[in-house]
């Protein structure tokens, strides 16, 4: 793993989360995005080297509505970029962590994703990430 690539943060209110964190950060978003696979609205801040993404669930269905409904709004996950997505998933499964998903699948900000379950890593959701080519 090179480093960490993002803090997501699950939000109720798209707009009221996108204006308090320019409030914060002092930047705005550069970057929104929907993704369909997960059912959510996505949008990325940076200040320094570090990348903040508010996740806001469209549907009822949605990990992060479901997630905001069992435990509220707050952190949500912390992704680790890695070179080779597919070795990182190999080499997690041989250590003992249970992904989330077999194979990669195309999430926000051009990256292939894979999550490690909660309940291998302490209570807190891993995502790996990898940039798409």
């Amino acid at each position: 793993m090179r480093n960490v690539e993002h803090i997501g943060i699950a939000v109720k209110d798209f707009s009221e989360a996108n204006a308090l964190y320019f409030k914060l950060l002092g930047v705005e978003p550069y970057k929104t995005e929907f993704v369909s696979s997960e059912n959510v609205n996505t949008s990325f801040f940076k200040v320094g080297d570090t990348k903040i993404e508010l996740l806001e669930g469209t549907t009822e269905d949605s990990a992060i509505t479901k997630f905001i409904q069992k435990r509220g709004e707050g952190i949500h996950h912390i992704a680790f970029e890695v070179d080779d997505i597919l070795n990182e998933m190999e080499r997690l499964k041989q250590e003992g962590f249970t992904l989330l998903n077999e194979t990669p699948k195309k999430g926000a900000d051009n990256k292939l994703v894979c999550f490690v379950h909660p309940k291998s890593a302490n209570g807190v959701l891993i995502e790996l990430t990898q940039e798409i080519k």
